[in-house]
């Protein structure tokens, strides 16, 4: 049996990223690297929002420039682990958890 995901986990997955995002050279991020891994950024801080405070629309998530994506991901990510881990155990939040993990792991640069 596979163990279940835990914030840990996703605030691990969100760190390797966010490394290969930074070593990554300026042609890489220009050629849609770094548009690509900032819309990846705003979801998740858009997810970590929405579960700290469901009420208000979530205010947008800035744009830094190329060269601070691989920061602006590792905020959004540490964010969205935290408040995850802030989140009462049930299957929603195992859901949001699987899902914020896959989008993660799933994101090529």
């Amino acid at each position: 049996m596979t163990p279940q995901p835990t914030a840990d986990d996703l605030h691990a997955a969100v760190d390797r990223l966010s490394d290969r995002l930074r070593a990554l050279p300026e042609s890489t991020l220009r050629r849609g690297a770094a548009e690509a891994a900032f819309a990846l950024a705003r979801e998740l801080a858009d997810r970590a929002r929405r579960l700290e405070r469901p009420a208000p629309p979530p205010a947008e998530f800035p744009a830094a420039g190329i060269y601070a994506v691989g920061d602006q991901l590792a905020v959004a990510g540490h964010d969205l682990a935290e408040a995850l881990r802030a989140a009462p155990e049930g299957p929603a939040t195992g859901r949001e958890l699987a899902a914020a993990l896959e989008l993660v792991r799933d994101h090529r640069c």
